[in-house]
């Protein structure tokens, strides 16, 4: 059976070139960068290459500003923990959004415990952060405030720039966790005004086991982790070399193929967008419409009358990968916190799918899925007790209701919701 990814926010697969770069260092090029004989100097070079490759790919002004990490994860915990710790004798208030990464979030809530305290900022029916309610959480005891680049559960592009500006006007730091955006939007840490962001290489054809952390020297930083003195001390333990080739192989890579990515994705997102809004009745889009405020890569829809879990199971067992919520957090029964914060319906919040493509999809993944969708939307509304209850006029639907007491039949499967735009 052919198999389909849709879940390339979760991971990507690793490139030719990157793999090709990496083997090298498995092998004969397997030193420490840390030694001081050839085999170490080796590696030390390819470190100093892959963050020379990484500082071009986000507009850094400098090699010294990249630090690797062991991921994305480790990244936000190493910005959230070591801006905390460094400025607490000057304040230990922080400014988040209230959709941000749990690897955020969750390290917010790990200061928290230790007398820090937190404004979470909340966001609109699109998930979208108003510059202007991160301006009134600032106060003088503000130290850090942390808002993504983009939603990794909605799509949805923050006004990263705007934030940034406030964030120096007042001279608090601004860090931004670009792990859902990196290698599909063009990014600029001076534009955006970021003193810090992360990246996560293996959701643009890199490696897993490696994460980025850009941090300019205008952001005080004390590390989490201790040991050696590897990545100037900010980072302790043994580099991981080959991932870090790969990684800056992929961000090279990434750097270059950006507006075909782009291009290539949009036109498929587009094509999935009008022909899910054409076949499937009662489909609810999360996030803004595919456009200037969304990124190009992904769709969050819920259908009604039916759970996501049966969906992805079906969509797997049809040879498509999809995902169902975020990928840290689908093991919980609870709904994602992002839709919480949108304030989606419990229902459509359990029958949400991420559809996330990527530059490997074409034209005839986008059509097969849709009409093995289609026949999955059918073959569960039919075992649906809400479906068969809706259709005998007992309860009405979110979507697109009907008003209390009309008891018509369901509407010519065209019948699909979004949210407006901001």
């Amino acid at each position: 059976m052919r198999r389909i990814n849709l879940d390339h926010l979760a991971t990507t697969p690793v490139l030719p070139e990157v793999w090709a770069a990496m083997q090298p260092f498995f092998s004969e090029a397997y030193g420490n960068p840390s030694s001081l004989h050839q085999e170490g100097l080796r590696a030390k070079d390819a470190l100093a290459k892959a963050r020379q490759q990484i500082a071009t790919f986000i507009h850094a002004a400098s090699p010294a500003e990249i630090f690797f990490t062991s991921g994305g994860t480790e990244a936000a915990n190493l910005a959230i923990k070591g801006v905390a710790y460094a400025s607490q004798r000057r304040g230990r208030h922080l400014v988040v959004s209230a959709v941000e990464h749990p690897a955020v979030l969750h390290s917010v809530e790990f200061i928290e415990q230790q007398g820090f305290t937190c404004t979470r900022v909340k966001v609109n029916a699109e998930g979208w952060v108003d510059p202007a309610d991160v301006e009134a959480a600032l106060t003088d005891q503000t130290i850090l405030v942390a808002v993504q680049h983009v939603n990794h559960d909605l799509g949805t592009i923050q006004p990263v720039q705007e934030i940034g500006r406030l964030t120096a006007a007042r001279g608090v730091p601004f860090f931004v966790d670009a792990t859902a955006s990196g290698g599909w939007i063009e990014i600029d840490v001076q534009a955006i005004g970021a003193n810090l962001l992360s990246l996560a290489p293996h959701r643009f054809y890199g490696p897993k086991g490696v994460g980025v952390l850009y941090r300019n020297r205008k952001a005080r930083l004390v590390p989490i982790q201790h040991g050696g003195a590897q990545e100037e001390g900010r980072r302790a333990g043994t580099e991981n070399v080959p991932a870090i080739v790969g990684a800056g192989v992929a961000a090279e890579l990434a750097g270059r193929a950006l507006p075909e990515r782009i291009a290539h994705t949009a036109q498929l997102q587009r094509r999935l967008w009008e022909g899910l809004q054409a076949r499937v009745p009662y489909l609810r889009l999360s996030g803004p419409a595919p456009g200037l405020g969304r990124i190009a890569t992904s769709l969050n829809v819920s259908t009604e009358f039916i759970e996501g879990e049966g969906q992805l199971l079906l969509c797997d067992l049809n040879g498509i990968a999809v995902a169902s919520g975020s990928s840290c957090v689908s093991k919980s029964l609870k709904i994602s916190h992002v839709l919480a914060a949108i304030g989606l319906d419990q229902a459509l919040a359990q029958g949400n799918l991420i559809l996330s493509l990527g530059r490997e999809n074409t034209a005839e993944d986008v059509d097969y899925f849709l009409d093995t969708f289609v026949k999955i939307v059918a073959k569960l509304r039919a075992m649906s007790p809400m479906w068969d209850e809706f259709q005998r006029g007992a309860i009405d639907s979110v979507v697109a209701p009907r008003g209390s007491g009309q008891t018509s039949a369901a509407p010519a499967a065209g019948m699909a919701g979004t949210s407006h735009a901001h």
